[in-house]
């Protein structure tokens, strides 16, 4: 599979991130995934997917606060460390956010992760409120 061009490098906040699609190669609906934007002009891709409860994503879609290098869950509080994805802080310390496989070339951001197929930019409209209210776990 050849790599698609996801977005230009410009597009991705510096202080947030860039909410796409992509298709798993065994799967029959798509999942969304974030891009993430570093000082040097590097880029990282992980599934938007909190590790404490990985149905709550991490940008629902207006991007996932990034303070200090971290990608902060809303609900949970729980920080992820942008260039490694590993969890810092809360809940799923130690756990790490499944990556996704880019490179940029010529100022655009391509998919070249074998194991997904580019499906779009934005949100999966799924109707259901993901948000969490509580911080009780059962």
């Amino acid at each position: 599979m050849s790599p698609s061009v996801i977005t230009a490098v410009d597009e991705i906040p510096r202080e947030s991130s860039y909410l796409f699609r992509v298709l798993a190669d065994d799967a029959e609906t798509p999942e969304e995934a974030i891009l993430v934007r570093f000082d040097d002009g590097e880029i990282a891709c992980w599934r938007n997917e909190c590790q404490h409860f990985t149905h709550i994503p991490l940008d629902k879609g207006s991007g996932a606060t990034v303070r200090n290098g971290e990608i902060v869950c809303a609900n949970h509080g729980a920080m992820f460390d942008k260039r490694s994805g590993e969890c810092t802080f809360g809940p799923c310390e130690g756990a790490y956010l499944p990556d996704i496989d880019v490179t940029v070339e010529n100022g655009s951001v391509q998919l070249t992760d074998e194991r997904y197929e580019y499906v779009g930019d934005g949100p999966i409209d799924s109707g259901a409120d993901l948000t969490s209210t509580s911080n009780v776990e059962f």
